[in-house]
């Protein structure tokens, strides 16, 4: 057969396909994989209400729901294609994408301080050049993490100047309050946990190199699903506006999904800024200052072009309020 017959064929027999709704007519996704997590309060309120289900019931695509315990396992699950769209620190997803991990970061959901460094009392830690030879609790991969390699380069150490314990954020508290290290890179709301119910203390803090929550998407879902990844967001927006709206539910939420007390839930939220969502110049600017802090101190390879990664990482077509 010749090269141009079987092509005319195989032309014909896509169309014949997608015009009985075969493959070809089914290429958008029948699901929609995405996180939930206790950093991310919309996140949360977007779950508990069923918006996004709703949203979709009509083009009859399921949503499922994949808890991330920190912005490392997010990022773990989008690059093995466990979920679609995940929510991270703004720093750990330029990382992640520097790394290889091809994902856009594509809305803000919040602009929140959730990272410091912790002690117990009476540890005679006040400041982060205290923590020279000490034992430190941290999740490598998050906001944290990065927040501490910062943190250590302001006062002139490094990694190797302090003893690492990798843990997962919670054990990371408990490690600390059992006496197992002496400090831990902290992440809301299980700080504000520790901070009320410990008497723990945030020995040094830094709204400012916080970066931004940010959702991601896979790159080959968001090119195969733009309306999707559109109405998810727009989803997303719903709920931040309800959040916004409605403080009390917010909190319940919030208690209900971390079975913490209402004190630290209202410490954790009081650090935590919904209002901006639109992705673009704001938190560019913000990770690309944590960038090049992480290049200087030899975190990411040398050479990289981090204004190219930041560049690469955001993209904000699919943001509602970019529309």
């Amino acid at each position: 057969m010749g090269i141009h017959r079987r092509a005319l064929i195989a032309a014909l027999g896509a169309a014949s396909l997608a015009a009985a709704g075969g493959p070809a007519a089914a290429q958008g996704a029948r699901e929609v994989r995405l996180d939930w997590a206790t950093y991310n309060p919309v996140s949360l309120v977007l779950k508990e209400k069923g918006l996004l289900e709703k949203a979709l019931a009509p083009d009859e695509v399921t949503v499922r729901w994949v808890q991330s315990l920190g912005s490392n396992k997010a990022l773990e699950f989008l690059n093995a294609g466990s979920i679609d769209i995940g929510s991270t620190a703004g720093a750990a997803a330029l990382l992640a994408r520097i790394n290889g991990n091809p994902i856009k970061a594509i809305y803000a959901f919040s602009r929140p301080e959730w990272t410091a460094l912790v002690t117990r009392p009476n540890t005679g830690i006040t400041a982060v050049k205290d923590l020279k030879g000490r034992r430190v609790a941290v999740t490598r991969g998050t906001d944290p993490h990065i927040f501490l390699i910062r943190s250590l380069r302001g006062a002139g150490l490094t990694e190797r100047d302090v003893k690492l314990v990798l843990l997962q954020h919670p054990d990371g508290r408990t490690a600390l309050d059992r006496g197992d290290v002496d400090a831990w890179a902290g992440l809301d709301p299980i700080m504000a946990a520790a901070e009320i119910e410990n008497g723990d203390v945030l020995f040094h803090r830094d709204a400012a190199a916080n970066t931004w929550g940010v959702l991601n998407v896979r790159e080959d879902f968001a090119k195969q699903n733009p309306e999707l990844t559109r109405k998810v967001l727009a989803a997303y927006e719903e709920a931040r506006q309800l959040a916004l709206s409605d403080p009390q539910e917010l909190k319940r939420i919030l208690a209900a999904a971390t079975k913490l007390p209402e004190p630290v839930v209202a410490r954790q939220l009081d650090r935590t800024d919904l209002s901006q969502p639109a992705i673009g110049k704001l938190q560019a600017e913000t990770i690309l200052d944590a960038g090049t802090a992480l290049l200087d101190a030899g975190v990411i390879p040398a050479g990289t072009d981090v204004g190219a990664a930041v560049e690469a990482l955001i993209d904000p077509r699919f943001t509602p309020a970019a529309r």
